[in-house]
């Protein structure tokens, strides 16, 4: 992992437009953080996404059809907060099925096996930590079908070309019959996406500098926090919205675990994340690029948010 964060990093901190992956904000006090952004009022993506799987738990499972046991595989549990309540619903119904909820953080699997098992002591468990793209293949052995659950709204950080490459290899690694369920933040109205991603609380800054602090702590590198700050931008006819770091002044960082240095202009953007907003005419047509049946769009009662189920 370490070397591969190194190169992200160098490569992303000497590129012409600086950059850097989003997927290292997660590390566990990221993780901490992101939860944080999740309790916030303003941020409407976990409360819309809680509403669709609690209401709708009963739709989703008959919508599978599935006749025998099955996995749900869960990419990116998180703190399992949402899918909570789809999991209570199949083990009250007593329903076969075994939860292999993957997350990159170790902390975030922990605490959620422990509260799992405390308030679900009859659900099958077997949660695993890594990077999802290479447990997913281990799918593909299992003799029963399975749901992947691709839930946050999380496809929206990837530009379209690797939203499509991510897609195809979901699509490689089920089998016939499998299912999807993916979580898309829809277009709606730019202020009230504003006011959830550049909020007044100060979180998604920290949540975002964290990632600075998680170089300075592997790369033994210097950036000075204070001598950074945070700037989000929303683009309602892309439906992006992108996120990014901005140096304050002209200055100079030095990684000494690689001794590399790194010059920053005055002003000078790092761009840390996109999160895209879809139209459903859009999930559509991502869906049959990837080959798969869109079956149904699953909504919360203010269509801030659908979690679309796919078959293979």
């Amino acid at each position: 992992m370490t070397d591969t964060f190194t190169k992200d990093i160098v490569d992303g901190l000497t590129a012409k437009n600086k950059h850097l992956p989003s997927k290292y904000f997660y590390d566990d006090n990221g993780s901490r953080i992101f939860q944080e952004i999740m309790n916030m009022p303003e941020y409407y993506p976990t409360n819309a996404e809680f509403e669709i799987l609690s209401m709708q738990s009963k739709q989703i499972i008959e919508a599978l059809k599935f006749s025998r046991p099955f996995n749900i595989v869960e990419l990116g549990a998180g703190d399992g907060f949402k899918t909570f309540k789809l999991l209570e619903y199949l083990v009250n119904n007593e329903v076969d099925f075994h939860y292999v909820p993957i997350d990159i953080s170790q902390e975030a699997i922990d605490i959620l096996t422990r509260r799992l098992k405390e308030k679900l002591p009859a659900l099958k468990i077997d949660p695993k930590v890594g990077d999802y793209f290479e447990i997913l293949k281990d799918n593909r052995q299992s003799d029963y079908p399975s749901l992947l659950l691709f839930l946050g709204g999380n496809i929206g950080n990837y530009l379209e070309h690797k939203a499509k490459e991510l897609l195809a290899l979901f699509h490689k690694n089920m089998k016939r019959g499998d299912k999807l369920l993916i979580g898309f933040d829809l277009k709606k109205n730019p202020i009230i996406i504003h006011n959830a991603y550049y909020d007044k609380h100060g979180i998604t800054k920290r949540f975002n500098l964290n990632l600075l602090v998680r170089i300075n702590r592997t790369l033994d590198a210097d950036f000075k926090i204070d001598d950074f700050d945070f700037y989000c931008h929303y683009n309602p006819i892309t439906g992006d919205v992108k996120s990014y770091i901005v140096s304050l002044r002209k200055q100079t960082v030095h990684l000494k675990a690689i001794d590399k240095y790194i010059h920053f202009d005055y002003d000078e953007l790092i761009w840390t994340e996109l999160s895209k907003k879809y139209a459903l005419e859009e999930i559509d047509d991502l869906a049959e690029h990837a080959k798969f049946k869109v079956e149904h769009n699953f909504l919360d009662c203010k269509h801030y948010f659908t979690d679309s189920l796919w078959q293979k």
